[in-house]
């Protein structure tokens, strides 16, 4: 009985056993991952597949296995999204190989602790592109088998912890981008095991590179452009014998290159642009065989162009702006994969080689600023790739090649101000692909080919200062991307062609020193020409009477029409634009000269009119009152002065009832500051000093009146702006700075008035004067109907500002205009980077500065952290050398590299703009709490657009749902271009001119585009 019974307990064991074993709950790994699961934040929606019914995790989303005993050897959860403190419960898995955890939105400190218990088997650790704080985790050698670390894109600082450098089995150490500002770390030497070094973009203390940067004999990528690297290039560099890519960029090097750099005898890209390098090339470059790509420019290197270099088969070859000399080795021409040659702003002279561009797939030629001679090479368009073309400030002689024509590709001209003689090949007028052509100061002659019509992607015509002939043919009016035309100086005869005005873009006309007749007979449609900012049709033929329309061209600000056969009176409309320059001077202009120009101002704007009188009697003679129509404008006269004395008299009174009450009245709408000032303003207890920058009239007064709370439209870290009406019945914008006479608010004021009291360009907002007391700082400008770009997208109808025009602001913006707005900033920005001189920086670009008139064109606006660019060796009288002492800018679109360098460029601009873009794409704020924890617009389009699943449906997803799907193509073009300008890496971003051209293609379908 006994055993029986021991015999069916062993049975229900047995049974027992197998009914356990058939419904196993998830393995000891699975349950680790689950654990650790629930201390993240799964934003992205990426880990839905973790479940616990599962048996082992090994199917999950991310997670890879060993096939042979099912445990856990990866996990990789890059650009999923989740949200946390690092997961260092990841670490607990025994098996652990790789870790990959970046794109995410990691955050805090990153603790040695949190890491020891990968430290037995991990070989990959990738936390790049979180936000990680802090100094950097040590590690040591206890990290046996740690092989790939990437803490790139982070915000580590300190210094480089010493551990680093005995991690024994290291072959690939990246820490780019991160905020490490103590010496450049010489113990990381040591690791002879090491393939990669990446350290780039760290605001290192300024120090040498290490002279035992030689012992990486087995280092064959060597990144560490943006370093504060200072003195010479150490001899031992010749040491790395495997040594790919060798870039030390942007840095403050010095000295020569030593010769023995030909011991990198792999060396397949070396990168020295923008250092302080001197001496001539080395001749032992020649020997490294494998060199495809060498750049060494922006240095102040002296000598000839070895031979040995230009005989190797480089892809790029960039020497622009630096003192060398010599001649171009004609080897050069032989080279069989040139594509970029850019040796621009030297001293080179003689002739470029005779078959360059014969044997070279050459895209790009920039040989500008130097001394070169002769004829231009034949065959530089043999193989039908040449893109741009940049020869201009040499002394090229002899006509350009026909060959030129097959270069259908051609993007960019520029061969001005050389001795280039005969005519244009008619087809090369016509390429289709040049957005920018530049002919000036040359000897061509013959006329411009109607051809021209095939040049449908044209923005820029310059050609002044040859021989052209012939009339503007019509087919020009077809270019509806114009913006500049530049044919002054020449022998254009004709009449003008009346369907300019269809160039709606057109921003510049001058056609000055022609021989152009006829009158001008496009009156009517002289209103599209709404973004003209210049016409220059001086010192031509031209005649009949002066078009009364151009007085309402909205942002006309220069109008030269002297020295031609005009007739008749001047219009009066012409007294309504807002001009920097006006000249009407050598014409035949006769009668009464108007109110608006009758001032000493503009008389030598008007001399060279015998038939022009005044009522003031200088320098013109005085009107008869007999003269034609004098009695009835005397009559008329009368009656407007009988009317205006007496509104005079009742203005008198409400003023000085108004001045009363806003003196004694406490609940009259003013605070006591604005009630003080308008106070002393009007006892002239305290002086005032007016600076005017245009021909508007603006009186203290009138300005102080208007500083009320019902006025008020806007308020930001600066100051108020209020909108006051002067007597003119015009309406201005006044800012009053905060806290007048502290030192923050003198630079701003100086940088504003600095910056816009001397540059005019139409997407940039007017300064029209400035107003200084003691106490008080006030900026005028033209007044923006329809606010900011910002209050725009984002401002609730009840948001808006009291004082803005009456029925508020439209709640949201069409797609057209959207585009256009963004073009019309971006054409601002690259005017202050590439058009002033020197270039200037704005740095608060952000979409509340960008305003709207009311057509909807946008300008540019707030210049109070505006710094001009220096050369990297000059500095300003204060000392200043591009650096900034502390972070300016708006939250939310700061680039990530001015945030730690605190230098400022072109780049930090660019970035910002980008996160305008994507906030005209997506709708959304730059910080908006729908993102979670990400709080960052470009984080989260990035994570939205990269982090797998379906791309289309994510796009539509992060779309603005105001604007219809009909232009989702276009806005995808849009994000395009607003990711470009928001790469988190400086070198990656386009300037701004390029980002002028890819905007303009943003309306252009593109084929095989998901939407057209």
């Amino acid at each position: 009985m006994i055993g029986i019974r021991w015999s069916r307990l062993a049975l229900l064991l047995v049974f027992f056993a197998i009914f356990s074993g058939s419904s196993s709950s998830l393995n000891t790994d699975g349950q680790i991952l689950l654990e650790v699961k629930s201390t993240l934040n799964d934003t992205g929606g990426r880990l839905t597949s973790w479940k616990a019914s599962d048996e082992t995790p090994c199917t999950w989303t991310g997670i890879a296995c060993d096939s042979a005993n099912g445990r856990v050897e990866s996990i990789d959860l890059t650009g999923f999204a989740v949200t946390g403190d690092f997961p260092n419960g990841f670490c607990r898995i025994s098996t652990l190989k790789n870790l990959s955890l970046g794109f995410n939105n990691l955050r805090n400190r990153l603790v040695s602790r949190d890491l020891a218990l990968c430290a037995g088997s991990l070989r990959l650790l990738n936390l790049s592109n979180n936000y990680f704080v802090g100094p950097l985790p040590e590690l040591g050698s206890e990290f046996t088998t740690l092989m790939t670390l990437d803490l790139t894109m982070n915000n580590f600082s300190g210094g480089v912890p010493d551990g680093y450098g005995r991690l024994p089995a290291i072959k690939e150490m990246y820490l780019v981008g991160n905020l490490l500002s103590s010496a450049f770390p010489a113990i990381l030497t040591n690791l002879t095991t090491l393939v990669v070094l990446s350290l780039a973009y760290n605001p290192f203390k300024p120090s040498p590179l290490p002279p035992e940067i030689g012992n990486l004999i087995n280092l064959r990528i060597l990144w560490l452009s943006n370093c504060n690297l200072i003195g010479s290039l150490p001899e031992s560099v010749g040491g790395l014998v495997e040594l790919r890519d060798f870039d030390l960029s942007q840095n403050g090097l010095s000295g020569v290159i030593p010769s023995n750099i030909s011991g990198m005898r792999n060396a397949k890209q070396i990168e020295l642009y923008a250092n302080h390098l001197s001496g001539s090339l080395p001749e032992s470059l020649g020997n490294l065989k494998f060199l495809t790509y060498f750049d060494a420019s922006q240095n102040e290197i002296t000598g000839s162009l070895p031979e040995t270099l230009a005989g190797l088969s480089l892809i790029s070859l960039n020497l622009n702006e630096n003192q060398m000399e010599g001649i171009i080795p004609p080897v050069l021409e032989m080279n069989p994969s040139l594509t970029e040659l850019k040796l621009f702003m030297n001293n080179f002279s003689g002739q470029l080689p005779r078959r360059l561009g014969r044997n070279s797939p050459l895209q790009l030629l920039d040989v500008s600023s130097n001394r070169f001679e002769g004829n231009l090479p034949p065959d530089l368009c043999s193989m039908k790739k040449l893109q741009m073309l940049i020869v201009f400030n040499n002394q090229f002689s002899g006509e350009l090649p026909e060959s030129l024509v097959l270069c259908t590709g051609m993007q960019r001209i520029r061969i001005q101000n050389n001795r280039f003689v005969g005519t244009i090949p008619p087809a090369f007028w016509g390429l289709s692909r040049v957005n920018f052509l530049e002919l000036s100061n040359n000897n061509f002659e013959g006329s411009i080919s109607p051809q021209i019509a095939g040049a449908r992607s044209l923005t820029q015509f310059l050609i002044s200062g040859n021989n052209f002939s012939g009339t503007i043919p019509p087919e020009m009016c077809s270019l509806s991307l114009l913006y500049v035309i530049d044919a002054s100086r020449n022998h254009i005869s004709g009449a003008l062609p009346s369907c300019l005005t269809y160039l709606k873009g057109l921003q510049k006309l001058n056609l000055q020193e022609n021989q152009i007749t006829g009158e001008l007979n496009f009156s009517s449609s002289i209103s599209s020409w709404k973004e003209l900012t210049e016409l220059n049709l001086s010192k031509n033929r031209l005649s009949g009477s002066i078009p009364s329309q151009l007085g309402y061209l909205p942002v006309l600000t220069y109008l030269d029409l002297s020295d031609n056969l005009f007739s008749g009176e001047i219009p009066s409309e012409l007294a309504n634009l807002k001009l920097n320059k006006l000249n009407l001077s050598d014409n035949e202009l006769v009668g009464r000269i108007p109110s608006g120009f009758d001032t000493p101002f503009y008389i030598s704007s008007l001399l060279g009119n015998p038939g022009l009188c005044t009522t003031k009697g200088k320098n013109f003679p005085l009107c008869s009152p007999f003269d034609s129509g004098a009695i009835r404008r005397h009559a008329k006269t009368a009656w407007i002065l009988t009317g205006v004395l007496s509104i005079v008299a009742v203005i008198f009174f409400v003023t000085s009832l108004w001045l009363y009450r806003t003196r004694y009245q406490q609940e009259g709408g003013m605070d006591e500051i604005d009630r003080a000032m308008i106070g002393r303003a009007i006892r002239k207890t305290r002086p005032w000093k007016q600076t005017s920058f245009s021909r508007v009239g603006v009186a203290e007064e009138d300005v102080m009146a208007c500083l009320t709370e019902e006025n008020l439209v806007g308020m930001g870290a600066s100051g108020k702006v209020y909108r006051a009406r002067l007597k003119t019945g015009e309406s201005v914008a006044v800012k009053r700075l905060w806290d007048a006479g502290k030192p923050e608010t003198e630079l701003g004021f100086r940088a504003e008035i600095d910056t816009l009291g001397r540059i005019r360009h139409t997407n940039i907002v007017k300064l029209l004067c400035c107003c200084v007391s003691n106490e008080v700082r006030l900026l005028v400008y033209e007044f923006m109907e329809n606010g900011s770009l910002g209050e725009m997208l984002h401002d609730r109808p009840d948001e808006k500002v009291k004082g803005r025009a009456a029925g508020g602001l439209p709640k949201e913006l069409s797609w057209e205009r959207r585009v256009r707005i963004a073009i019309g900033a971006a054409q601002g920005l690259a005017y202050l980077h590439h058009d002033c001189v020197p270039p200037i920086v704005h740095r608060d670009v952000k979409s509340n500065n960008i305003l709207l008139d009311g057509e909807f064109n946008a300008r540019v606006a707030d210049f109070g952290l505006a710094r001009i660019l220096r050369r990297r060796d000059a500095k300003d009288a204060d000392g200043d050398d591009g650096r900034m002492s502390e972070v300016a800018g708006s939250y939310g679109y700061i680039a990530p590299e001015y945030a730690y360098t605190l230098k400022v460029n072109e780049k930090s601009d660019i970035y910002s703009f980008g996160v305008v873009l994507l906030e005209l794409v997506t709708g959304k704020r730059p910080i908006d709490p729908s993102f979670g924890d990400t709080k960052d617009l470009v984080k989260w389009v990035n994570q939205e657009c990269f982090s797998g699943g379906n791309a289309a449906a994510q796009v539509d997803h992060i779309l603005d749902s105001r604007i219809p799907q009909r232009f989702h193509g276009e806005m995808e073009r849009m994000l395009d271009v607003a990711l470009l300008c928001t790469s988190a890496l400086p070198i990656n971003r386009p300037s701004m001119r390029k980002v002028v051209e890819l905007l303009r293609d943003v309306r252009k379908p593109r084929i095989g585009s998901r939407r057209n």
